[in-house]
């Protein structure tokens, strides 16, 4: 992707998200030059991956496959299971456009609540993973939306409208996009590390490329590799 584009998607965003009532954190709107000169007080922000985050997943075609994220919180895989719990938690906002596809995938730890917050209406296609963990396409299953089962087919679409939600385990596999417009989408979740926690039906990448054709606005979550 140019970093052209990647800046004027997050002066779009944010646009976005506060016409829905979501205000970033102060760090949003470092410089990268800030966020370098405060590395060593940002460790927490660095390390959990908190920030801007655009993908086209390595596709080269941002408008047909691509999401656009903001992590506003991940806490530390670490305490999972410890008494207590301590961070073990996330949250998110996410774009998705008119028919830009998130593609299939799953994941091996998080459990996610995705969240219509307004907008258009998100369209989820989702599968049950079969006992080896790949796409069992013929079974039955349910899922919890709001509190109450719904009972699916394999690769059935769920619409939610703004307001509703579903929650999703990682034993189910999911795609999904924005019809009517785009949609601004919550996601509160289990702690995760984007790097390592999503499997993919096809063999597609989590982060974009960048051609560096102007200065960075801010940092990407994917940029933070390369503070040293």
């Amino acid at each position: 992707m140019l970093r052209s584009d990647i800046n004027e998607l997050i002066r779009e965003g944010d646009a976005f998200f506060r016409q829905h009532g979501f205000v970033m954190p102060p760090f949003a709107y470092w410089s990268p030059a800030e966020m370098r000169d405060r590395k060593a007080d940002a460790a927490l922000i660095l390390d959990a991956g908190l920030g801007w985050d655009v993908t086209d997943y390595g596709n080269g075609d941002y408008d047909a496959l691509g999401l656009f994220l903001f992590t506003l919180r991940n806490g530390d895989a670490s305490d999972l299971g410890k008494a207590g719990g301590g961070r073990v938690y996330a949250e998110k906002l996410l774009i998705s456009a008119q028919d830009q596809i998130s593609p299939m995938h799953r994941h091996i730890v998080k459990t996610e609540d995705i969240i219509n917050r307004g907008g258009g209406v998100l369209v989820l296609e989702l599968f049950k993973a079969a006992p080896d963990g790949s796409i069992d396409r013929e079974a039955e299953f349910d899922v919890m939306t709001d509190g109450l089962w719904r009972r699916m087919s394999a690769g059935g679409l769920l619409a939610l409208h703004p307001g509703e939600s579903v929650t999703l385990t990682p034993d189910v596999w999911h795609a999904f996009w924005g019809d009517g417009g785009r949609v601004c989408i919550g996601e509160v979740s289990t702690v995760n590390d984007d790097r390592t926690d999503n499997i993919f039906e096809a063999p597609i990448g989590r982060f974009s490329s960048v051609d560096e054709d102007e200065e960075a606005l801010h940092l990407l979550v994917s940029d933070y590799d390369t503070l040293v």
